[in-house]
C-alpha cells in the first residue's frame, strides 16, 4: 500500500503533536492530553477561528458570533480579553510565528494541515483519490472516516454564519463515503455496501448516485431482480415527490441490467458536459467596464452567496434599492466574480418587474429549461411542472441564478432552485419579505468619494482633477445616485468643450435638474416613473406631497396630515416598499423616521404640480404644520414652564387623535429631542408659505424645551426667522412674543444691551395691545437685565411693576417667580431680611402650585442667602434639594447655578477642597452652552478653591447646535 501523505501519517502516529478537532465536539489536544479552552464564549471564538484558519478574521465578525443578539458596549474590550486568554491557553505553533496573531482589528489562527482533524481528513481523502490500488484507497478512506466523532462542532450553540462551512464539511464527508462504498462494491464487499446504502438512502433519498451504487451492489451480489426493484422504487419516489424522471445514469444502469450486459465496473454517473463542461453556460450580461466602489457590498454578497451542500436550501440574496442606485450593475459584477465558484453555469433573466408587463414565471422557466437542454415535447406545461423539472436539472449542479428587476416574491418563488449547491441573486426596487430566509441587502446611494471616482472614470480623470470643486458640486447635485452620475459623466464625455462649471450651473436649478439628467433613452426621470406607475393613487399623491416638507426627515404621522385621512399607513408602506421613501431608522422617541432623496424630491415636486392645485397643496402643508404645532404645545405642557414663554393656545386646522398624540408624547422631552430639527424646519416652511401665525407659534411653543436643554441657537434662529414674517403681516402679538423670547436668549448669552432693547420693544408691543400678562413678562426681563448689570434699585422697580401686572391677571406662577426676583433684588441691595421674606413666600407659593422647577430655583436663591449669612447647614440643605430636583428635571443650566451655590458656601465655610468638584461640573455646562457669565463665575470659584485650571478657549458667544 502506498503511504498516505506524510502530514496525515504524522498526525495519526505522533502523540506529541497538537491537534484541533472539529469533527464532533470541539477539542484541542497536545501531546495526547486535552487542552482546557474555557467557557462557551472562548470555545465559540476558537471554533470560528478554526473554520477560517490561516485567514484574517475581522473583530466585528467575531463579535457577531459571540453576541448574536448584538454586541454590548464593552464588546471590543471583552473580545480582546477572550483573545488574550485563548492565546495563553493554546499550544504554541511551530516556528517563530505566533499561533494566534493580531493584524490591525482582526486575528489569524495559524494551523498546519496535519494539526486539525479536518485537515488530516482532507489529506487522506486526496491521497485515496490518487491511489491506483483500490484496496489501499479503501483502507485510506476508512482511516479518514475514523476521524469523525459526530456532527461538526456539535457541542456548541448554533451559529448561522457557520451554516455554509459546516454544510461544506458535511457534504465532503458524504462524498468520501460514496467513494468508499463504490470501492467496496468494486472489491466484492456487496452485502456490507447494500446494508449501508439503504441507511444512507433513508436519510438522503434524492441522491441518484446512491441509488446507482445500490443497484450495482445488488446485481454484483447476484440479486438482479432486487436491483431492478430498486430502480422502480427510485423512479416512483422521484416522479411522485419531485415530478421528474430518473437521470441518465440511473436509466443506463437499468438498461444494462435488463439487457443482461455486465454492468460497468463503476456506477454510471450523470456526468457528461456537467462534470467537465466544454462551454459552461453563462447568460450574464457584460459587466460595467467603469464599475466603481461597493467594496463592502461585494464582500457581503460573495460571503452570502457561496454555495452550500445539496441538502441545504440555496443561498438567496435580494439587492434592494431606490431607482438608479446601481442594483443591476452590482449584481452582474458580483455574478462575474463568482463564476469560478459556480462552474456549472450562470443563468440570467430580466424579470421586467418595473414595467406594466412583468415576465410570467412559466415563460422564464421555459427559457431556462431550453438553455439547460430541455426542448420540444420534453418541456412540460404549467408552472408547477416546469419548476419541478428546473429544480431537478439543477439538483447536482453548482449554478448561480440572477433574477434582475423582480416585481414581487411570488414572481421569484417558482424560479428558485432546491439544491444548496446553487445560489440566487435577485434585484428589486422593493423588499421581498415573502422569500423565507432570503438575505436582504439594501443598496444606498454612493458616498462622496465613490461618486467622484465614477464621474472621473466616465468624464475623464484629468477634467475632474482640474475642477475638483465643480466635480464635487456635480455629484452632490446628482444626490450621489450612480445612474444620475453616469448620465452627468456621459454628457461631459460627449461635450469636450464644456467645463465642469457649465454642467454644475445647469444642475443647480432643482426645477430643471431632471431635464438635464437625461441622455439618449437613459434618464433619471424615466427610471423614477417606472416605480411610481405601479403604486395606488393615495401613495402617488402622498409621494408628491412629500415635496412640501423639504429636505428633512419626518415622522410617519405626517402622511395622515398631508392626505387628511387616518388610513395613510398603507400609502406610506407602499412608498417605502418601492424605495421611493427611505426608512432612515428609529428616533430617540422610538418612532420611525422617513426621508425622500434629493432627486426623488425634485421628481415629487413635478408629480405634485400635476396632481393638486395650489390651494390644496397649501392646505396640506397647513395641516402638517398644525399637527406639529399641536403636538409641540402638548409636549411643552409636560416640561417645566419657562417664565415668560408663550402659553397660549390656538385653534388647529388639523390634529392627531388624542390617543395617538398621547402615545407619541409619553416622554415630552424625548419627543422634542426627536422632532427638534423638524420643528426648526417647520418654522421655515411656515414662513416661506406665508403662515405667519403658525410660524411664530411653532417657534414660541418650543421655548420650554430650548430653555431646559440650552438650545439657544435654535431658539434665536427660529424667533428671528418668524419675526420677519409677523412684521410683514402686522401681527402684533406674534411680534411682541418673539421679541420677549429673543430678549431672554440675549440675557442667557450675556448680551445685555441687545436684551434690554428687545425687552423694551416687547413691553411696548404688549402695552399697545393691552396684554398685561405679556407686559409683566417683559418688565421682569428688564428687571433681570438691570440686576445682572448691578443696578438693583432699577431692577426692583421693574420687578415691582411686573409683580403688580401678573397679580392683576391672576398669574400665580408668574407671581411666584416675581416674589423670588424681588427677594434677589433686596439681597443685592443688602436687605437680607426683606430678601428672606420675599424668597420664603415665593417658596411657599411654588410648593402650593406643585411647581418643582420654580421651587428648585427659589431654593437655589435661599441657599445663597443662607450661605452669605454663614448658615452653612441651611444653605447646603436648600442647595442639595435644588440640585436633586433640577437633575430629575434634566435642567442642566439651573443645576449648574445650584452647584455654583454649593461651591461658594464651601469656600465661605473654609472648605475649598469641597468646592472644586461642583465648580468644575458647573463650568463644563456653562462652557458647553455658551454662558460666558456663568463660565467666568465657575473659573473664579475654582481659583478661590486653589485649583490650577488648564487654559481653555473662551466660551462662544452663541451656543453650538447639539
Amino acid at each position: 500500500m502506498p503511504p498516505a501523505p506524510d502530514d496525515a501519517e504524522d498526525a495519526e502516529d505522533a502523540e506529541d503533536e497538537v491537534i484541533f478537532r472539529l469533527l464532533g465536539p470541539l477539542d484541542v489536544r497536545s501531546g495526547g492530553r486535552a487542552v482546557a479552552i474555557g467557557g462557551t464564549k472562548a470555545r465559540l471564538l476558537l471554533a470560528h477561528l478554526l473554520l477560517h484558519a490561516n485567514r484574517l478574521v475581522p473583530a466585528e465578525q467575531l463579535a457577531a458570533v459571540l453576541w448574536p443578539a448584538g454586541p454590548p458596549p464593552s464588546a471590543a474590550a471583552n473580545l480582546q480579553t477572550y483573545v488574550w486568554k485563548l492565546r495563553k491557553a493554546l499550544p504554541p505553533a511551530s516556528g517563530a510565528e505566533p499561533r494566534l496573531a493580531t493584524h490591525g482589528t482582526g486575528y489569524t489562527l495559524r494551523v498546519r494541515p496535519h494539526e486539525s482533524d479536518l485537515g488530516v481528513v482532507g489529506l487522506l481523502v486526496a491521497g485515496a483519490r490518487e491511489d491506483a490500488d483500490p484496496a489501499a484507497a479503501l483502507a485510506t478512506l476508512g482511516r479518514a472516516e475514523a476521524w469523525w466523532r459526530g456532527d461538526p462542532l456539535e457541542d456548541l450553540p448554533a451559529v448561522p454564519a457557520w451554516g455554509p462551512d459546516l454544510a461544506r464539511i458535511t457534504e465532503g464527508r458524504l462524498a468520501a463515503v460514496e467513494e468508499r462504498l463504490a470501492l467496496q462494491v468494486r472489491l466484492g464487499e456487496h452485502d456490507a455496501a447494500v446494508a449501508e446504502l439503504r441507511v444512507l438512502l433513508a436519510e438522503t433519498p434524492y441522491r441518484e448516485r446512491l441509488w446507482e451504487l445500490l443497484m450495482l451492489a445488488l446485481e454484483r451480489g447476484g440479486r438482479r431482480a432486487d436491483a431492478l426493484a430498486v430502480y422502480a422504487d427510485a423512479r416512483e419516489r422521484l416522479v411522485t415527490e419531485l415530478g421528474v424522471e430518473p437521470g441518465e445514469g440511473l436509466r443506463a444502469a437499468q438498461l444494462a441490467i435488463l439487457g443482461g450486459d455486465p454492468p460497468p465496473a463503476e456506477p454510471v454517473v450523470d456526468a457528461g458536459v456537467w462534470a467537465e463542461p466544454a462551454f459552461p453556460l453563462c447568460q450574464l450580461p457584460p459587466g460595467a467596464p467603469d464599475f466603481t466602489g461597493r467594496t463592502e457590498q461585494i464582500a457581503e454578497l460573495r460571503t452570502v452567496l457561496r454555495g452550500r451542500d445539496a441538502a441545504s436550501a440555496p443561498a438567496v440574496t435580494v439587492v434592494v434599492g431606490s431607482p438608479g442606485t446601481g442594483k443591476t450593475t452590482l449584481a452582474v459584477h458580483v455574478a462575474h466574480l463568482l463564476r469560478g465558484e459556480f462552474d456549472d453555469g450562470q443563468l440570467y433573466v430580466d424579470l421586467t418587474g418595473t414595467t406594466d408587463t412583468p415576465r410570467d414565471p412559466a415563460a422564464v422557466l421555459g427559457d431556462f429549461l431550453h438553455a439547460l437542454g430541455v426542448t420540444g415535447a420534453a418541456l412540460p406545461a404549467g408552472v408547477a411542472a416546469r419548476t419541478a423539472l428546473f429544480r431537478s436539472r439543477l439538483a447536482d449542479r453548482r449554478m448561480l441564478v440572477v433574477l434582475d428587476d423582480a416585481a414581487s416574491g411570488s414572481q421569484v418563488q417558482a424560479l428558485l432552485p432546491a439544491s444548496g449547491r446553487c445560489a440566487v441573486l435577485v434585484t428589486s426596487r422593493r423588499f421581498l419579505p415573502e422569500l423565507p430566509g432570503a438575505h436582504q441587502l439594501e443598496l444606498p446611494a454612493f458616498g462622496a468619494r465613490e461618486a467622484g471616482e465614477l464621474l472621473a472614470r466616465i468624464a475623464g480623470a484629468e477634467r475632474v482633477a482640474a475642477e475638483p470643486e465643480e466635480a464635487a458640486a456635480i455629484v452632490r447635485s446628482c444626490g450621489y445616485v450612480p445612474l444620475a452620475i453616469r448620465i452627468a459623466g456621459a454628457r461631459l464625455a460627449g461635450r469636450k468643450a464644456w467645463t465642469l462649471r457649465v454642467l454644475h450651473d445647469r444642475l443647480a436649478d432643482g426645477s430643471r435638474r431632471l431635464n438635464e439628467l437625461r441622455i439618449g433613452e437613459l434618464g433619471v426621470r424615466s427610471s423614477f416613473e417606472l416605480s411610481l406607475r405601479q403604486l395606488p393613487p393615495p401613495a402617488v399623491r402622498a409621494f408628491g406631497l412629500f415635496a412640501l416638507l423639504g429636505a428633512q426627515e419626518f415622522p410617519g404621522w405626517v402622511v395622515q396630515a398631508l392626505l387628511d385621512t387616518p388610513d395613510a399607513d398603507e400609502a406610506l408602506d407602499a412608498l417605502v416598499d418601492a424605495n421611493l421613501v427611505a426608512l432612515r431608522g428609529t428616533d430617540v422617541n422610538g418612532q420611525p423616521r422617513y426621508r425622500v432623496h434629493e432627486l426623488l424630491r425634485d421628481y415629487a415636486a413635478e408629480v405634485l404640480d400635476g396632481e393638486l392645485p395650489a390651494a390644496r397643496r397649501r392646505a396640506a402643508l397647513g395641516r402638517a404644520l398644525s399637527g406639529w404645532r399641536h403636538l409641540a404645545g402638548m409636549a411643552a405642557e409636560g416640561l417645566p414652564m419657562a417664565f415668560g414663554a408663550f402659553a397660549g393656545t390656538c385653534p388647529s386646522s388639523w390634529r392627531l387623535p388624542e390617543p395617538v398624540a398621547a402615545r407619541l408624547l409619553a416622554s415630552p422631552l424625548r419627543w422634542f429631542a426627536a422632532e427638534r430639527r423638524s420643528l426648526t424646519t417647520a418654522v421655515d416652511l411656515a414662513v416661506d408659505a406665508g403662515f405667519d401665525e403658525l410660524a411664530w407659534q411653532l417657534t414660541a411653543v418650543c421655548v420650554p424645551f430650548f430653555d431646559l436643554r440650552s438650545h439657544y441657537e435654535d431658539w434665536q434662529v427660529g424667533h428671528e426667522r418668524a419675526l420677519g414674517a409677523v412684521r410683514e403681516t402686522g401681527n402684533g402679538l406674534g411680534e411682541a412674543t418673539l421679541l420677549r423670547g429673543l430678549g431672554q436668549v440675549h440675557l442667557y448669552r450675556d448680551e445685555y444691551a441687545e436684551a434690554r432693547s428687545r425687552m423694551a420693544a416687547a413691553r411696548a408691543g404688549y402695552a399697545g395691545l393691552g396684554e398685561r400678562r405679556g407686559e409683566g413678562y417683559a418688565l421682569a426681563g428688564l428687571g433681570t437685565v438691570a440686576r445682572v448689570r448691578d443696578q438693583p434699585a432699577q431692577a426692583l422697580r421693574h420687578y415691582q411693576a411686573s409683580f403688580a401686572a401678573l397679580v392683576d391677571v391672576g398669574d400665580r406662577g408668574g407671581e411666584a417667580q416675581l416674589r423670588s426676583s424681588i427677594g434677589m433684588a433686596h439681597a443685592q441691595l443688602g436687605d437680607s431680611a426683606a430678601a428672606a421674606d420675599w424668597l420664603g413666600r415665593a417658596l411657599a407659593l411654588a410648593r402650593e402650585l406643585a411647581d418643582p422647577h420654580r421651587e428648585a430655583k427659589v431654593l437655589t436663591e435661599l441657599g445663597g442667602l443662607h450661605g452669605v449669612a454663614g448658615r452653612v447647614g441651611e444653605a447646603l440643605d436648600c442647595l442639595g434639594q435644588a440640585v436633586a430636583i433640577l437633575q430629575d428635571l434634566r435642567d442642566e443650566r439651573c443645576t449648574a447655578y445650584a452647584l455654583l451655590g454649593i461651591g461658594r458656601v464651601m469656600i465661605a465655610a473654609g472648605e475649598p477642597s469641597y468646592a472644586s468638584g461642583p465648580a468644575r461640573r458647573a463650568l463644563e455646562v456653562f462652557r458647553r452652552t455658551g454662558n460666558r457669565r456663568g463660565a467666568e463665575s465657575g473659573l473664579a470659584l475654582l481659583e478661590q478653591a486653589g485649583e490650577v485650571t488648564p487654559v481653555a478657549a473662551p466660551a462662544p458667544r452663541t451656543a453650538p447646535p447639539a
